[in-house]
């Protein structure tokens, strides 16, 4: 079941069309981080998978398609050492709603698998995977994992073969003494959002300077086209006088002429 939802949904979905949106700020955790913050984690096996009829999480356009909804029915191998919600023995059987297909995640497991489990109770008590961050809560039963939730968590309630570090009274003083990687990453992020506001603002401010700089390079533009239409009109200007200067000194000279003319003395005869 596990490959066969893929291909499904692919067939139903033309061009991969998920319609997800995530927060604009979203960013990957990881599993430590992650497992810190989640309600409950388990060790369980898939003991079998029932397709859901309905589901309140079965909210997609696709909705009435059941394929792509289902639960599981798990056996408890092992719960953790502390902090949990859960009230159950080793080898207790629930189910596990909430699997499938959604818009931005996806919730599978294979009949017959073990697996780590990030899980929480919904307002109904239904036991639903925990999917923090909008990342993956399941974890395949591999050498990979078992290292990583062994040197983050102590087992308790665990069935006879599990293999799982069990509960210790030290486990309480390391706790107590280790630095929560969530806490640092939220600071680490907080520190991003801070950087990420700052450089918003230097952007801002260096837009807002660009637009002066503009603004200045029009003014200084504006002022040498006025220095240059001014230039022009002063030699404009300039050669009008010279040529009324030439006409008035022309004007003169021709009254100075006629007024000679009328002086000369007339002669006559006798």
């Amino acid at each position: 079941m596990r490959w066969f939802f893929p291909i499904l949904l692919l067939t139903l979905l033309p061009g991969g069309g998920w319609g997800c949106q995530l927060p604009h700020d979203w960013r990957p955790q990881s599993e430590p981080c992650r497992a810190e913050l989640a309600e409950i984690i388990i060790y369980a096996k898939v003991l079998a998978v029932h397709k859901d009829t309905y589901s309140v999480y079965n909210y997609l356009p696709w909705q009435y398609d059941t394929d792509l909804f289902y639960s599981a029915e798990v056996e408890l191998l092992c719960d953790q050492a502390w902090g949990s919600m859960l009230e159950m023995p080793a080898g207790a059987r629930f189910n596990l709603t909430g699997l499938g297909y959604f818009p931005c995640h996806s919730y599978t497991v294979m009949e017959n698998n073990t697996y780590y489990f990030f899980v929480r109770l919904d307002e109904n008590y239904n036991i639903v995977p925990h999917g923090i961050n909008f990342q993956d809560p399941i974890f395949p039963d591999t050498t990979e994992n078992k290292r990583m939730f062994a040197s983050l968590f102590q087992f308790s309630n665990c069935t006879s073969g599990s293999h799982h570090h069990t509960y210790t009274p030290e486990w309480d003083w390391q706790e107590d003494n280790r630095l929560l990687c969530s806490t640092v990453q939220k600071a680490l992020y907080e520190e991003e959002d801070r950087v990420r506001k700052l450089s918003q603002k230097v952007r801002s401010l260096e837009k807002a300077n660009n637009h002066l700089r503009e603004k200045v390079k029009r003014i200084k533009r504006s002022l040498r086209q006025v220095k240059k239409e001014s230039k022009r009109e002063a030699i404009l200007m300039k050669q009008i006088l010279q040529k009324e200067q030439k006409e008035r000194g022309k004007l003169i000279a021709k009254q100075d002429t006629g007024k000679q003319l009328l002086k000369k003395p007339v002669s006559h005869k006798l």
